[in-house]
């Protein structure tokens, strides 16, 4: 037991107690509010779209027509009779599905990976395969001669130009090719020999132009029918992954750093270009795997909310190359790698397919982002386009999948999970929206939603809130289901909170530190200087602070009267 000997001891003392003790939780309400972009990104969108401003609706109905049952789909082309081929790793196949979504392989090519596909005018199949590159002609009933043996290891990407003869990239010497026989030349048919290592991607404009995207240098490069590249942008990452030609003349480049370029994916095989300089053997492929604890891939970060044109440290980014020769940046991340692009369904919009979740991104010029859908598959590798239909292949499986205009009936939204830090209690739960929507709850004291949480709540359907009837636990989770109520009905959602009162814990204290006295917590007053002073030669603490000091008032108890007076500094008392 000790005695305090003054007031301001006592003070300080009370504010150490309250620094020293463990942080500790005194029971009052909590709010857990999902309103972010950022922060829905985290959860899982099942038939559901996000908004750039985290508004969640139903998202484009989209529906798997093939499966491979291969790992990878590199590449993808699409005939004028709306058959699609798929080029697949790493048991290099080819399969060809029909518009109704019956598919059959078409050709094994000797080969590891097709990494190339294009349709001739006349209706037959260029494939590009790699490692030991060989370009395959391929007739529509299977039948498969080689095209073009250049000798390089890589065929990177292929283009029919406007006279009918193919465009060939290449790596790792980085050369580009023009080849219009069978069995031409290497030596005769080379168009372009780059300063870099890799010819990644090819496209055609509505103009006629070919367009070549390079890796280690990231250059777009327009070359004439003579073989002159004309630089029309030099991206700060390293690789020029994909292109895509726009009806209005503008070209899109989807731009890969150093890090995404190297990976490649996130938990999947997949070849990697080596620069020829890195003084070390070229390797072909790697596997990078991410699992948590419990043997579960660990699904890539939410982008953190940022400018779409700060490029710093971006993992990847789509750029926007206008007629004009302007560039403008489209969008940017730096946790999501990208690796399909296409233009949108809707004028002025690019798709951008991702290996975060295999999710699809609509992004408009102006850099209004919105998760499109999400799909089974871990990422979305090559997209194509036709008429009012887009076409998306997968790896890791390697699937296809075709949306449209029309959306979902119905799609469901589950939230991340809420650490409550403690036991609670929930309360209330609101969001704002109209149409058919619902939500639920479910808990748990376990760190992920297992069959030790409890099921999913009775449904909560008014929006200005709903008391939780799921248990006292200290996780919890949220599920919103939205469902279409016919033709021209929407449902939206947006701002979901929910309240709860974690348990009341008891501080521990676990030292105590007086101060000496006549010190104080609080910082001295900071005596202003007149920058005038010193400037005219005079002595700043001498002359700089004049303070105006009031009269203090000594109060003592007098000695005889036992009466409280008012004395000067002197003594004197004041009257």
């Amino acid at each position: 037991m000790f005695k305090l000997k003054n007031y301001s001891t006592a003070i300080a003392i009370s504010c150490l107690l309250i620094a020293s003790a463990r942080s500790s939780y005194a029971g009052q309400p909590a709010i857990w509010e999902t309103g972010s972009r950022a922060e829905l990104l985290k959860g899982d969108a099942r038939g559901i779209s996000i908004s750039d401003t985290g508004v969640l609706t139903l998202a484009p109905n989209v529906a798997e027509i093939f499966n491979t049952e291969q790992a990878f789909v590199w590449s993808s082309a699409i005939d004028s009779q709306g058959n699609v081929y798929l080029g697949t790793g790493h048991d290099g196949k080819i399969f060809r599905v029909g518009s109704d979504g019956r598919g059959s392989l078409l050709y094994d090519a000797a080969e590891l990976d097709i990494t190339a596909l294009t349709i001739a005018h006349d209706g037959s199949i260029y494939a590009g395969s790699s490692p030991d590159g060989k370009v395959y002609r391929i007739t529509p009933d299977g039948h498969a001669e080689t095209f073009f043996d250049p000798g390089d290891k890589y065929i990177w990407s292929l283009a029919i130009l406007n006279d009918g003869s193919l465009a060939i990239g290449t790596g790792d010497s980085g050369k580009l090719y023009r080849v219009r026989t069978a069995g031409a030349k290497p030596e005769s048919s080379l168009l372009l020999s780059t300063n870099q290592t890799h010819v990644m991607s090819l496209a055609v404009t509505p103009q006629g132009d070919l367009i070549a995207g390079t890796d280690p240098g990231g250059l777009v490069l327009r070359i004439s029918a003579e073989g002159k590249a004309f630089a029309l942008f030099d991206a700060p990452l390293r690789e020029i992954h994909a292109l895509a030609a726009s009806a209005d003349g503008s070209i899109y480049a989807l731009a890969l750093s150093d890090s995404a370029a190297t990976t490649r994916a996130q938990s999947t095989t997949v070849p990697i270009p080596q620069s020829s300089d890195s003084g070390g053997t070229p390797v072909t492929s790697v596997t990078i795997t991410a699992i948590d604890e419990s043997g579960n891939p660990v699904q890539a970060a939410a982008p953190a909310t940022r400018s779409r044109t700060d490029i710093t440290n971006a993992r990847s980014a789509v750029f926007r190359i206008l007629p004009d020769g302007a560039t403008d940046v489209v969008w940017s991340s730096t946790s999501i790698t990208a690796f399909a692009i296409a233009p949108a369904l809707e004028q002025g919009s690019v798709l951008i397919g991702t290996a975060d979740k295999g999710r699809i991104y609509s992004v408009t010029t102006d850099g209004r982002d919105t998760l499109l859908l999400q799909s089974t598959e871990g990422q979305i590798s090559s997209f194509l386009v036709r008429s009012d239909q887009v076409y998306a292949a997968s790896s890791n499986q390697g699937r296809l999948f075709r949306f449209g205009r029309n959306t979902v009936a119905q799609g469901t939204y589950e939230s991340a999970v809420r650490d409550a830090k403690l036991t609670a209690t929930w309360g209330r739960m609101w969001w704002r929206g109209a149409g058919n929507v619902e939500l639920q709850t479910r808990s748990g004291n376990g760190e992920r939603p297992d069959s030790t949480w409890s099921e999913w709540s009775a449904a909560y359907r008014n929006a200005d809130g709903t008391q939780v009837t799921s248990p006292r636990a200290r996780f919890i989770q949220w599920r919103a289901t939205l469902r279409s109520a016919g033709a021209g009905a929407t449902a939206w959602m947006e701002d979901a909170t929910l309240a709860y009162l974690p348990r009341n814990v008891a501080p521990e204290v676990l030292s105590v530190t007086s101060l000496p006295f006549g010190v104080g917590l609080q910082q001295g007053a900071q005596i202003q200087v007149d920058p005038n002073i010193e400037s005219s030669g005079l002595d700043p603490s001498l002359f700089g602070a004049v303070a105006q000091v009031p009269p203090r008032r000594i109060f003592q108890r007098g000695a005889r009267s036992f009466q409280w007076q008012a004395e000067d500094r002197n003594g004197d008392t004041l009257r």
